[in-house]
This record gives structure tokens, sequence and C-alpha cells, in this order.
């Protein structure tokens, strides 16, 4: 991803506070006051320029009317190697939680994993490099600042990843609409990787054998699957209660 542009209170918000992608330069709405004054004094405190524009050049900035008012340039996002991932959840002191996608194209969807991967405790997100949507400015606007809090892996092969996981000792759970554990049934407080499909197809057949264990979120509706970004907060969330449950009965 090449320079890009992140708009709207919030996202810059995150932007400035998480210390990840670094910003550039922050352009806000010439004479505005309020809660934009938290933002330049922010981008001001960690020596980022401030620009003052008006809402027409704003506009040509973020490629949007809906910036609220403020536009930062940022640099470049940066993936990371898988060992990093498994670097960062070491630090953590908490038993390794990743996530994996399968071919997600929809940057929409990714950013709203992205979301949920920073809500509920993912130490990182794996991708493969293939026929998967990358960290797009539409990724980043709709994760709203997440980007800024999980790191991302761009791997090859991803069968290929999902193995050196496996031989570190994560174990991997594949999401799938079919045959499957429910997840409240498997034990999920242990070093996990959970791998999430396309929002088509699914995980391809190969990336699903080299799963450990699959797991089937039950449905009682006329709609027979769930959308991956449903299905990973579903997932997320029940990982989250159980490591919750077991550190309370420990």
């Amino acid at each position: 991803m090449s320079e890009g542009r992140v708009f709207g209170r919030n996202p810059v918000l995150e932007l400035l506070r998480g210390g990840g992608r670094r910003a550039d330069e922050v352009a806000v709405l010439a004479g505005a006051r309020g809660p934009l004054d938290e933002i330049v004094a922010l981008a001001r405190r960690a020596g980022v320029k401030v620009a003052y524009r008006t809402r027409e050049q704003l506009t040509a900035m973020a490629g949007s009317d809906r910036h609220q008012g403020v536009v930062a340039r940022v640099a470049a996002a940066e993936y990371v190697d898988l060992a990093a991932l498994q670097r960062i959840a070491a630090v953590s002191g908490a038993a390794p939680f990743l996530l994996a996608l399968d071919q997600v194209q929809d940057p929409r969807n990714f950013g709203a994993l992205l979301r949920t991967a920073e809500a509920f405790g993912v130490h990182g997100v794996v991708v493969g490099k293939h026929h998967q949507v990358g960290l797009t400015e539409a990724a980043a606007r709709t994760a709203m600042g997440a980007l800024q809090h999980v790191a991302i892996a761009r791997e090859t092969n991803l069968v290929n990843a999902l193995e050196e996981l496996k031989n570190s000792g994560i174990w991997v759970y594949g999401a799938t609409p079919g045959r499957g554990v429910e997840p409240w049934k498997a034990d999920l407080t242990g070093a996990i990787c959970l791998v999430l499909g396309s929002e088509g197809e699914g995980l391809r057949p190969l990336v699903a054998r080299t799963c450990d264990g699959l797991l089937a979120i039950p449905t009682v509706g006329r709609v027979g699957s769930l959308n991956v970004g449903a299905a990973a907060a579903i997932l997320c969330y029940e990982v989250a209660r159980q490591r919750a449950a077991r550190g309370k009965s420990t």
C-alpha cells in the first residue's frame, strides 16, 4: 500500500494514539474547534505537521465528503513476518491467539475482521498473498483504527504458514458451515489460530484439511451460513469468553 489517507475524527484519533502507522501530516478544517482540538494537540505532541484546509480541499484529499473536518496523510502500512506474530503473543504473556484469512476479498469485510480481532485480543492476522484483499485505504477506513493495533503477516502460501504454526505448537481451527464441533464444546483456551474462508466459497479444501479441527456455528434460521464477519465475531468472542472463564477459575 502506498502513502494513503485516513479521515474522520475517530480513525485519525486512533492513528495518533496507536503508534503504529506514522502520520506525516494532519490536515484539519480551518476555523474548526471542539472535537478537532484533541486531534491537533495529539498531532503536535507527536511532532506531526498540522495544516489547515478548506472543506473543499479536505474533500479532495480524502476523496470523500465524509471526512468530518480532518484528514491524515499516513506512511505505507507494513506487513510483518509470521515469527513476529508469535513474538507479539509471547510478549503479551497470554497463549497465542491468531486469525488467518483464506482469500477474503472484500475490503470492508477485511476491515471489519480487523476490528473484531482487535476487540477480542487477537495477537495478529495471517493473510495470503494471492486472491486476498490487502491493506487498502477502504479496509483501513472500515477498521476504524484497529489497523494501528493488529499486526498482519502476508504469506505466499497460506497452507505452509498454517503448517508452520502447527509445528510451533499452535492448534489450528477452521470455521465451516458444514459438519464441525460447536465452538463452545471445543477447548479454545490454548494456543490457537482460527481460520476463516472467503465470502462465497468458504475455506478451500486443502486449507480445511490442513486444520487440526473444524468449528461449526449452529443456526436455527433459514439462512444456511453466516457472513465471514459475523462468524469471526462469534468465534473470537467465544475464545475470549473461555479464556476469561478459565482465568477466573484458576
